[in-house]
């Protein structure tokens, strides 16, 4: 019957301490929540410590956790693990952020075409991307989070973000156009 409980009913199971309903939450959750996960985090050791972090997280406030509908849970799963990303960000300073001149800002960005190159070959691209460069575009591009938004979580200054944007569009359309060059 656990098997294919509602996330409510699963709330209900594990907030009365049913380790097998925590197992269960675990399980749905993990594969995807370590698929974002690691399009900011690089290490697999680092991947792994944030995830639990943000499991032991879920479950000690879980009382705070209001069913919405089918899909909060993964949502809040998912907002709690962005937290725990930007905290291991922050107290690692993997990143430095240089500024643009505003000339430089103001170059549209390239879009090249993607459409021929595979999306786990993109994801790659992605993950190679330095880390300040990469945090900025999932925020950005994957999140949907603005620039005052990436600033204030980060606590740097939306040209920063905007900045840093801007180089990681044009590293990934470097690595784009020399993928389609090689293959």
């Amino acid at each position: 019957m656990i098997a294919n409980s509602s996330e409510e009913a699963l709330i209900g199971q594990i907030r009365s301490g049913d380790e097998n309903a925590m197992r269960l939450m675990y399980s749905r959750y993990i594969r995807y929540l370590t698929a974002v996960c690691s399009r900011y985090i690089s290490n697999d050791e680092d991947i792994r410590d944030t995830l639990q972090n943000t499991f032991l997280n879920a479950f000690s406030s879980l009382d705070a956790y209001e069913f919405r509908g089918e899909g909060s849970l993964k949502a809040w799963l998912s907002r709690i693990l962005l937290n725990e990303i930007i905290k291991f960000e922050k107290q690692n300073q993997k990143y430095d952020f240089i500024e643009l001149d505003s000339t430089t800002m103001d170059t549209p960005d390239e879009d090249p075409d993607s459409m021929s190159v595979p999306p786990d070959v993109i994801y790659q691209m992605i993950r190679e991307l330095p880390d300040g460069y990469r945090t900025i575009f999932n925020l950005y591009v994957i999140e949907e989070k603005s620039h005052r938004e990436i600033a204030q979580l980060l606590g740097i200054k939306e040209s920063s973000s905007a900045s840093q944007l801007h180089r990681a569009k044009a590293m990934l359309a470097e690595k784009i156009r020399e993928y389609k060059t090689e293959y």
